[in-house]
């Protein structure tokens, strides 16, 4: 029974070293291209969001409106929270990637 294992475990690799490539499919500019578009996306309407919440805010407040105006400082928190992970993606995915390679 340990002849057979012998030889199988001669046969697999001692070490695997994969890493990514730009040229292993076709279409990999085309989908940077089109991941930086919805990135770009992404960072309009977080600011659109902003400057709804900021509106909502101040007319909460401008009319004594505790619960409208709870609802735009909510509503500003969420849209740049969007921003900063939508522009920290990049970053933030890399990190981990180098996180794991070090395992």
């Amino acid at each position: 029974m340990l002849d057979l294992i012998d030889p199988i475990a001669a046969v697999l690799p001692a070490q695997i070293d994969i890493s990514p490539n730009s040229n292993g499919l076709p279409g990999i500019g085309q989908l940077r291209r089109i991941v930086g578009a919805s990135m770009t996306v992404g960072l309009i309407l977080a600011v659109l969001a902003l400057i709804v919440s900021a509106i909502v805010w101040a007319l909460g407040a401008n009319s004594s409106n505790p619960h409208l105006a709870g609802r735009g400082k909510i509503g500003v928190l969420i849209a740049l929270g969007a921003a900063i992970i939508t522009g920290a993606s990049v970053a933030l995915v890399n990190f981990f990637w180098n996180v794991g390679q070090a395992v």
